[in-house]
């Protein structure tokens, strides 16, 4: 097969190796739920900035496992006005499957049209192939049934963007998630729904789809994973809640005062280690006590859902000052500081009589936790124990 159907995705392949009922049924199904599933999430109520991008992708998807069936099984040939329309289509996934990761983890980013120039590539792409588009349909069709005669320079430039900007993509995209990862810390107490594990695992299935397409690997292994890829991120992308929400941005970007009223006499120590927050040692150590007070009184923590611009709410200062806080005086971030209060909860409340009648998961959900794997990966990280670990030992003692 030539560098043209590959690289292009256009499957100017020999239809015998590939013209039987099962591919054609793995293109058609494939086709029909990347438009089925674009068209719920872009009819869904509360639609996100991501929502709306992998709405796109999903017709991006459809239109290019499409096309492909078209060419394999021919019928593309009858409506030539179609032919080059899978141009551009490749450079497409790399740059929507991060932004898709960026509008889920930094919203906040698309209040700018910075994001606009990853669109730059595809219109390259239709540029590089501008003499293409005008030739007569007859040429059209001869260049694609001589596999791409005429454009062996362009074939050429385009593996090395090809081969560019899926390495280029797939590699961002991972370092959004890292990044993801490790912000969620500082801002959430449960992280079940958040943690944009699904994405991850997909990740790797667009990054083994971008393997195929540069190694030279079959079309046909290429666009049916690209098909069960597509049900992938679609269904999963239904299911994902909104991370970041307004509420948060806004606390952010507010310039909301301490209700504790700041010292004039910080020394040079005291400023260099609130500088970034703007609090000094004495206004850290009263937030720290109404923030152990809380805690102790009203058992903040067994909110489950509970996160930083929340409780910063209830103590009634600046997101920013109690994530200082909880960083510079307990030593952790935030999602370790209420964890270890859950489960320090849990291990008082484990021992007492009457709740013997209680099973571990019962008391573990009274305490905050809101499923059994975040519970048992808080209490193992921090005991060093399994829960029924702990309690035969509990048992025992008593």
């Amino acid at each position: 097969m030539s560098r043209f159907e590959r690289r292009q995705g256009l499957g100017l392949v020999s239809c015998h190796s590939y013209k039987t009922v099962i591919n054609a049924m793995i293109y058609i199904v494939g086709t029909f739920t990347a438009f089925f599933l674009a068209l719920i999430i872009l009819t869904k109520k509360g639609r996100t900035t991501a929502d709306f991008i992998l709405g796109i992708w999903m017709i991006v998807v459809g239109i290019h496992v499409f096309s492909y069936y078209g060419f394999i099984d021919q019928f593309i040939y009858n409506y030539p006005i179609f032919l080059g329309i899978n141009f551009p289509l490749p450079f497409l996934h790399g740059p929507l499957l991060y932004l898709y990761t960026l509008a889920l983890t930094r919203p906040e980013n698309f209040q700018k049209k910075q994001w606009l120039w990853h669109l730059v590539l595809p219109l390259i792409i239709i540029g590089i192939y501008l003499p293409f588009w005008f030739l007569t349909t007859a040429q059209k069709i001869e260049v694609f049934k001589h596999n791409g005669k005429g454009f062996e320079t362009q074939l050429q430039l385009i593996d090395i963007l090809l081969t560019c900007s899926g390495l280029l993509y797939v590699l961002g995209t991972n370092l959004l998630l890292k990044k993801h990862r490790k912000r969620i810390l500082h801002q959430f107490s449960n992280q079940d729904k958040i943690n944009l594990h699904w994405l991850q695992f997909l990740f790797y299935a667009m990054g083994l789809i971008w393997a195929l397409i540069i190694g030279n690997q079959d079309d046909q292994l290429i666009f049916s994973s690209a098909s069960v890829f597509a049900i992938g991120v679609g269904y999963f992308g239904i299911k994902q809640v909104g991370i970041f929400t307004n509420q948060y941005s806004a606390a952010i970007a507010s310039n909301a005062p301490l209700v504790v009223p700041l010292s004039h006499e910080e020394t040079n120590l005291e400023k260099k280690k609130y500088a970034k927050s703007g609090l000094n040692e004495e206004s850290a150590q009263e937030l720290h006590k109404r923030l152990s007070a809380l805690m102790e009184q009203q058992k903040t923590f067994k909110e489950p859902e509970l996160t930083l611009v929340d409780l910063a709410s209830q103590l009634d200062i600046h997101p920013n000052y109690l994530s200082q806080i909880i960083n510079d005086i307990e030593g952790v971030h935030f999602y370790d500081y209420i964890n270890n209060l859950r489960i320090a909860e849990f291990k008082r409340m484990a021992i007492l009589p009457e709740n013997k009648r209680f099973t571990i998961l019962a008391l573990a959900y009274e305490c905050g936790f809101n499923s059994k794997s975040s519970f048992n990966r808080c209490f193992k990280k921090t005991t060093q124990l399994s829960p029924s670990e702990f309690m035969k030992q509990a048992l025992e003692i008593s």
